[in-house]
């Protein structure tokens, strides 16, 4: 125990555990509360129990008697006091309870031991082998059969955060007691110690208002409020970001063959239709999300720096004018491309789903300066990784470019909610241009295939290229060629890479959702730089899913795509998969009835049950409204 914690003990019986504490740690400063259901008199009917609390009041510590850990916060003698630890030793309703009373005695002391807990405070709950219900019972008692301690935890907004054996044999005057409520022993092998701690608060989905210079005209939009937590990550030259990690990994490999001159300056999260559509290798337009503007200034309006670059507003707390742009922006809704008259509407936006068009003006700009720049004068504002010197020819390039151009940053994409598809990531994209005979697509394949191998990545090929493969994610990437260049002697080649599931594989990340948490105890594990191969340790083990059916009628306008909007913004991230599992169409009336199985699971946050059902109600009520369709 670390030196002047406050700890409080519940429900001790002949608070031998608590004397047992004072006794290994007299000299560490800790403040130690004991506290016990029963009046002085029943307590001290223990064996032993007047012995142990006077060595408690001898080494400094305090006894309380009637005190209910389900109400802890009414106990007149805790008021006002928060404690470093809170400890309840195999916590028993009484006599021949079920399991279903003492998962209620788990859920209501959770509920009101938070309320004397410090805020970076600890939960210590020690139960008999099984009784938990987590994987790390041996042998693991079927769920509905358990206490399910890290389910009622969530209930108070915990999280399981480690398991570790019970030592009771650094306890050498601990003696159990209260068995079936009588001063009787139980065995305590293979006994568990549940650590939990608090959960980060959920964050509320909001539209977030943006400016930003995009093609020579300062624009105003909202992006959608189910993106609100995915647009701004932004990767710092000394970020440990696992992002920038896996950056880094690739950039750093490809260094010995070619340098790669990456791109600094901030890239507009807009592009236009007719940008996009010009581009042959960008991501199909049924992915887009696509925004109406609030209010655009054409390029003489523009003063000062935000001519020179784009100019993007962080989220602020929203005053009341924003709250009424918000509430009746159209920018919220997604609209699909192929209905939109570009000539009459003065052109339409998406929020970008590659950086592929981006690229491809950067390399050509860049070409063009360099053509004609000095000797020594530098192209462009860049971060070249370490390797051979620009316009160098390097060894074993086998008479291909001796530069590759790189840029990275968040893309879009509006996909139906599943485990694997993100609807934000970070995309790496590096592109160069090749002589023909160098077979520059196997040169890039195999650099890509040896840095990545070790880790489960392979290539595969099929009708829409060549494609980086891992399981279970499926494609992490493509390696794609554009029209030969330079007389037909030159072809550009291009490879795009999902650095989010790349991180995921580099560092056995369970869920990619993880990438996106402010928490503190996620950017701790990476902030020493760990290589790749460093396996990820969870701060929330065996977290429970919860399964909910919604099912309504629609009518003719019904578009799937703002249903998965919906739900990503009334889940709060937390639906890891939606899937229709049913259909029916009126023979008389134009509606149909859909069906939809969500499954809610969180790795980065407590989820109870109460809080996926509070979600799932929240997003009748968002469909009702958007969508306007009739919940069955």
């Amino acid at each position: 125990m670390p030196p002047s914690r406050s700890v409080l003990l519940v429900g001790e019986g002949n608070f031998s555990f608590s004397s047992s504490v004072c006794k290994l740690e007299p000299e560490s400063g800790s403040s130690v509360t004991a506290t016990c259901l029963q009046h002085q008199e029943e307590a001290l009917r223990h064996e032993g129990a007047a012995a142990n609390i006077q060595a408690i009041k001898d080494s400094g510590g305090t006894v309380l008697f009637e005190v209910d850990c389900t109400r802890l916060g009414e106990c007149a003698l805790l008021k006002g006091r928060v404690f470093d630890r809170v400890v309840f030793n195999f916590p028993h309703y009484g006599r021949k309870s079920g399991v279903k009373k003492n998962r209620e005695l788990l859920k209501n002391f959770f509920l009101s031991c938070v309320e004397v807990l410090a805020e970076d405070g600890e939960v210590h709950v020690s139960l008999c082998n099984g009784q938990g219900g987590t994987p790390a019972d041996r042998p693991k008692r079927e769920w509905h059969n358990s206490w399910q301690v890290s389910a009622m935890a969530a209930e108070a907004h915990l999280v399981l955060s480690a398991v570790r054996p019970f030592e009771s044999d650094s306890l050498p005057s601990y003696k159990t007691t209260g068995y079936r409520s009588q001063d009787k022993g139980f065995h305590v092998e293979k006994a568990l110690l549940h650590v939990f701690s608090r959960s980060a608060p959920y964050t509320p989905a909001q539209t977030v208002q943006m400016e930003e210079l995009v093609e020579g005209e300062k624009v105003h939009y909202n992006i959608p409020a189910e993106l609100s937590d995915y647009a701004f990550r932004f990767l710092r030259s000394d970020s440990v970001h696992p992002v920038k990690l896996a950056q880094d990994f690739l950039l750093e490999g490809f260094a010995g063959r070619w340098p790669v001159s990456m791109k600094e300056e901030p890239l507009p999260f807009l592009t236009s239709a007719k940008r996009l559509r010009a581009c042959r290798h960008a991501v199909d337009e049924s992915q887009c999300y696509w925004i109406r503007l609030l209010q655009k200034e054409v390029a003489s309006q523009v003063q000062g720096n935000d001519a020179a670059r784009p100019s993007t507003k962080a989220p602020s707390t929203p005053t009341k004018a924003d709250k009424a742009r918000s509430k009746g922006a159209e920018g919220l809704q997604p609209r699909c491309c192929r209905d939109a008259d570009l000539e009459a509407e003065g052109g339409v936006y998406t929020l970008r789903p590659s950086l592929v068009p981006q690229l491809e003006e950067l390399r050509v700009s860049k070409e063009d300066i360099a053509d004609g720049a000095q000797p020594g004068e530098e192209v462009g504002t860049s971060s070249e990784v370490a390797g051979n010197e620009e316009g160098e020819a390097c060894e074993g390039c086998d008479g291909a470019s001796s530069l590759l151009f790189g840029v990275s940053g968040v893309v879009f994409r509006s996909v139906p909610v599943s485990l694997w598809a993100l609807p934000a990531f970070h995309e790496l994209l590096l592109t160069g241009v090749f002589p023909l005979e160098s077979e520059p697509i196997n040169l890039i394949l195999h650099e890509l295939e040896t840095l990545l191998s070790p880790y489960g990545v392979s290539i595969a090929t099929d009708e829409a290229g060549l494609h980086l493969m891992a399981q279970p994610m499926g494609s992490i990437g493509r390696v794609f060629a554009s029209d030969a260049a330079g007389g037909h002697r030159h072809v550009t080649v291009g490879a795009s890479l999902n650095l989010d599931l790349l991180a995921v594989l580099l560092f056995s990340l369970p869920d990619w959702r993880l990438l996106w948490s402010h928490d503190p105890r996620f950017s701790k594990q990476f902030s020493l730089r760990p290589p790749p191969g460093t396996s990820f340790q969870p701060f929330s083990l065996y977290p429970e899913s919860f399964s909910f059916d919604i099912s309504f009628w629609t009518g003719p306008a019904w578009e799937e795509r703002r249903f998965h909007a919906a739900v990503r913004e009334a889940g709060r991230g937390t639906v890891e998969h939606a899937k229709l599992i049913d259909t029916f169409s009126h023979p008389d009336l134009s509606q149909t009835s859909y069906c939809y199985r969500l499954v809610y699971h969180s790795h980065t946050h407590a989820l109870s049950h109460t809080q996926a059902l509070r979600f799932h109600k929240q997003l009748e009520v968002l469909l009702t409204a958007r969508l306007q369709v009739i919940i069955r």
